[in-house]
């Protein structure tokens, strides 16, 4: 007799008894979103590869190693969404959704990353993601952390604490990230494989390294927040300001640098204890640049996107 075929690893069943805890959870969701002027646009589950590598960026886990590609019958290369802001940005250049107006959009489903699983991370895992574009901050990066806060109130979230940094504009970066390099240069004796490689392409996600043996290398390294110009300090102590002034406590981790290039001034996460390694359930942060980088007009804009799977565990 042949073998039962089964799901694939790290690809789960919502079963039926399991089903209206999703459905309370999206319809709360969206009865939230809605509050807040947020309408929903869908977009595909695949995309052209090329969307990824220039909005996520080539150095990185998500793009190396990460993503379902594949060569489709035309050819040419396509890969399963493993996140949706691109696929969110890429949409509103094709369809000129900037034109009259800023948008706040956001959306729901499933996205894909051949991960090892592990409590907290599959390869098929589903999020709602929000993008205000158009909106230059502090106060929608602020917004989006207030919308958050009340949510998890909403639906009385226990254990979820906030972590906040800034990664200032592209010239703070540029000067920080020579800082950078210089110093991991001093200490490539001990530097991990994977840091490494990361060195020359990406050294700020050397930062981000849960590697236990790099701890004592990151904690060390210099600091960004001195590199950052007058307009990145203004930026991020006005984000402090308006998040006090909403009795929104967070904790500044100068290294949160998040896994995607396209983000610059804030980034933030809502973090918690109870999923192990997976501390994240919602990230996100300001990424002003991806339009231009797409190709388009350059245009302000932040989001976030939170994990449905690691919510509702």
């Amino acid at each position: 007799m042949s073998q039962t075929i089964q799901s694939i690893r790290g690809m789960s069943d919502v079963l039926p008894d399991q089903a209206p805890l999703w459905q309370r959870f999206e319809d709360t969701a969206r009865a939230w979103l809605r509050r807040y002027g947020y309408s929903e646009i869908r977009m595909p589950l695949i995309e052209k590869t090329e969307l990824f590598v220039r909005s996520i960026g080539e150095v990185t886990d998500i793009v190396e190693k990460e993503m379902y590609t594949f060569t489709d019958l035309n050819g040419e290369s396509v890969t399963l969404r493993p996140e949706g802001t691109a696929s969110c940005v890429r949409a509103a250049l094709e369809h000129h959704l900037l034109y009259n107006a800023p948008q706040r959009l956001y959306y729901t489903g499933p996205m894909f990353r051949h991960e090892k699983p592990q409590k907290g991370r599959y390869r098929q895992f589903h999020q709602i993601g929000v993008e205000a574009l158009g909106f230059p901050g502090p106060d929608v990066d602020a917004e989006h952390i207030v919308m958050c806060a009340r949510l998890w109130r909403e639906l009385a979230l226990e254990g979820i604490r906030l972590e906040i940094n800034t990664l200032g504009n592209p010239e703070s970066r540029t000067r920080y990230r020579a800082r950078l390099v210089a110093y991991l240069e001093q200490n490539l004796e001990r530097l991990d494989e994977d840091s490494r490689r990361r060195l020359h392409g990406n050294p700020l996600r050397v930062l981000d390294s849960k590697n236990p043996a790099m701890q004592a290398v990151i904690s060390a390294a210099p600091r960004l927040t001195d590199d950052l110009d007058e307009e990145s300090l203004r930026h991020f102590e006005e984000l402090q300001t308006l998040l006090r002034n909403a009795g929104i406590e967070f904790e500044i981790n100068p290294r949160l640098v998040r896994g995607l290039d396209y983000y610059n001034y804030t980034v933030f996460e809502w973090v918690t204890d109870r999923l192990g390694a997976q501390a994240a359930v919602c990230a996100g942060g300001r990424y002003d640049g991806l339009f231009a980088q797409l190709g388009g007009k350059p245009a302000p804009a932040c989001g976030f996107a939170m994990g449905i799977e690691r919510l509702l565990h």
